[in-house]
């Protein structure tokens, strides 16, 4: 098949090297508006189960991205001025640029056309002419999608809390948060390493508190100063690094959470973000898009160009991958929320602020009273615990008493 990607993130570069592994035959061209290597973005984070999918994909490029990766195990919270560790499974950190360096070189390696700089305007560009298939890579605000809006169903929801997407020389060996009260309400943070000289650091906060502290107009170089005053027990005096707006405001966001009802018209299909988003707080945009391109190579695997089992591939595959990101939409929504209503929970000693924080994706969290939600957590873990030895001792017991 003749396939072009629009699109050079993650989900188009890893879709490339599927595709080209399964046949190498195939024409397969990525055409990026952005210039190599350019990405606005630190880190993005993801857990080991990941890297057992990519392996199974294609083990080269996932032994590149895991050596090029960090690791973490320990969670820290740092609550007004109080430090509370938690102990959790493993997560990892990488350069987004480093991990688009890596998918791209093994993608040219497989003789995948890779076109820099060249941005691709709509579904009728001269690049995408005689394409057997058409992959709509171009992120949240999809040209591919948006050119045929009603058919694919788009719907966005507009989160409440201004945030911004930071850099950081201080190099986090822990995923870490921190959580300051200001006059003006609370703002905090989420930090993780990606390499060995840098961090990324997410700071968010309520409308209020952002408007209250002048960050909506403050010049971008202020605005990190103040942040890294509010957090200075977080960085140990490192710097954070923005987007070098000079005297501009810096950019703060609202999260946009999108949903799609359909996932392709004709020979066009949307994958990664022109599809869906998570709310950041969940870490997992990056890896849902890496498993949309498992799951699209999957359908594909073995199709031609005919246009009916084309379509029957394309169909099944927006199937599955709807009904598979229902929990982690689910999560992410409830994440959301959870540090919009942060303020209900910050009365609570330290270590049982965090403990809810790692429950944050439970839907009866927001209805229970958070000291009573707590207690009755901790009961059922004790329970489970006991259960849990007493499944381990049970044999032993009984095989120890038939020696005597």
């Amino acid at each position: 098949m003749k396939i072009a990607v629009v699109g050079g993130g993650p989900a188009g570069l890893y879709l490339s090297i599927l595709l080209k592994r399964q046949d190498p035959a195939h024409e397969i061209s990525v055409y990026e508006r952005n210039a190599a290597g350019s990405t606005y973005g630190w880190g993005v984070t993801y857990w080991a189960g990941l890297l057992d999918k990519l392996r199974a994909g294609d083990p080269e490029s996932a032994a590149a991205v895991a050596d090029a990766s960090v690791t973490w195990t320990d969670g820290l919270a740092i609550v007004r001025d109080q430090r509370t560790v938690h102990r959790g499974d493993a997560g990892h950190g990488i350069g987004r640029r480093r991990m688009l360096g890596l998918l791209a070189d093994r993608a040219a390696a497989l003789g995948v056309e890779l076109a820099y700089e060249h941005p691709v305007a709509g579904p009728d560009a001269p690049e995408l002419a005689g394409a057997d298939l058409v992959v709509a890579a171009d992120g949240v605000h999809s040209a591919l999608r948006e050119a045929h809006a009603d058919h694919h169903g788009a719907s966005f929801a507009i989160g409440r809390n201004p945030y911004i997407w930071l850099g950081t020389t201080k190099v986090f060996d822990s995923f870490s948060f921190a959580f300051k009260e200001t006059g003006h309400g609370w703002i905090w943070c989420y930090a993780y390493g990606f390499s060995g000289e840098r961090s990324t650091c997410v700071v968010e906060c309520a409308p209020g508190t952002w408007t209250g502290l002048g960050l909506d107009t403050m010049p971008e170089g202020d605005c990190l100063a103040l942040l890294e005053k509010l957090f200075h027990d977080l960085l140990d005096g490192h710097e954070l690094i923005g987007r070098d707006r000079g005297a501009e405001p810096a950019r703060w966001l609202r999260f946009r959470t999108l949903t799609t009802r359909t996932w392709h018209h004709g020979r066009t299909v949307l994958l990664g973000d022109a599809a869906h988003t998570t709310h950041y707080s969940i870490g997992a945009g990056t890896t849902l898009a890496l498993e949309d391109a498992l799951a699209l190579a999957d359908a594909l695997r073995g199709r031609r160009g005919d246009p009916a089992a084309l379509d029957a591939a394309l169909t099944a595959y927006g199937r599955r991958r709807r009904a598979e990101l229902v929990p982690a939409q689910s999560a992410a929504r409830l994440s959301a929320q959870w540090y919009e209503n942060l303020p209900r929970y910050m009365d609570l000693p330290p270590e049982q602020m965090f403990a809810l924080l790692g429950q944050r994706h439970s839907p009866l969290l927001p209805y229970v009273p958070p000291q009573l939600y707590y207690r009755v957590d901790r009961a059922a873990g004790r329970l489970e615990a006991l259960r849990r030895l007493k499944r381990w001792l049970g044999p032993r017991v009984a095989k120890a008493v038939h020696r005597a």
